[in-house]
């Protein structure tokens, strides 16, 4: 399916690996020239043929300086998508006694403020070429039980801004969106020292048996963890003209894990 993008321009945060590494790829591939940031510049990063921009998106004017770079690259920006966030790895299985202001300060940072910021300074395009943003939020969002309380929780405050954006910016041409993925296979599961392996470690399972258990333990009725492909191919056609009149929404991709509506 052509999602007639060609040509348009877009932003991707948190792009090294995992869910940024597969939309990256999901819009390049769609003839978007794209600038992909992250902290650190992968080599498969570096194969998509992106601009690559080294920055850490928690710091408060690495935002803006990020969205600079790409209007200088791109000479505007067509989609945003603030892919970045994290914070749910090794040392977050401790429930929330373990996490201290400075912790939950360094969550809300990386996974609302950045967008937040990178929204801001992005906007301003946005509105001249009509364009759109597409948040990463997290099925976590709608059940903040399952996972470290400062994560889950910023991930529905970014859910809920994408929906406030999408309110006031609609009218003026800009379309605002969320994808919500599921347990997902990525580094934060599978990596040796990711938020798989600390909580594997404390409930007494390897690894290998936890994330088997996974999907049945969170009631994903395909049987898998999501692939970051899939959740690529939403975003893309979230950002597409043929989503024309999708927006303000929250799209859930989680294997059905999440049963209300």
């Amino acid at each position: 399916m052509d999602l007639r993008l060609t040509g348009k321009t877009a932003v991707v945060t948190g792009a090294s690996k995992g869910i940024g590494l597969a939309a990256v790829e999901a819009l390049t591939a769609e003839g978007m020239r794209v600038v992909a940031a992250s902290r650190t510049i992968t080599p498969a990063l570096k194969e998509t043929g992106a601009t690559t921009v080294a920055a850490d998106l928690s710091a408060p004017d690495a935002p803006a300086r990020l969205i600079e770079t790409a209007l200088a690259e791109l000479g505007g920006i067509d989609v945003l998508v603030n892919n970045v966030g994290g914070g749910d790895g090794d040392g977050s299985a401790g429930g929330f006694l373990a996490f201290d202001d400075a912790a939950w300060q360094a969550m809300y940072e990386l996974n609302l403020f950045a967008a937040v910021r990178a929204a801001r300074a992005a906007l301003p395009s946005l509105l001249e070429r009509s364009g759109a943003i597409v948040n990463v939020s997290s099925n976590g969002a709608r059940v903040p039980h399952v996972g470290p309380a400062p994560y889950t929780t910023a991930k529905a405050a970014l859910t809920a801004f994408g929906k406030a954006l999408a309110e006031e910016f609609g009218p003026q041409g800009v379309r605002v969106n969320t994808v919500s993925p599921g347990p997902t296979r990525t580094a934060l599961l599978e990596g040796p020292d990711g938020y798989g392996a600390g909580l594997a470690a404390s409930l007494g399972v390897t690894q290998e048996q936890l994330l088997a258990g996974l999907p049945g333990a969170t009631g994903m009725v395909t049987g898998r963890l999501v692939e970051p492909a899939e959740v690529a191919a939403l975003i893309a056609y979230l950002a597409s003209p043929l989503a024309a009149s999708t927006t303000g929404t929250d799209h859930l991709i989680d294997g059905g894990a999440v049963k209300t509506a």
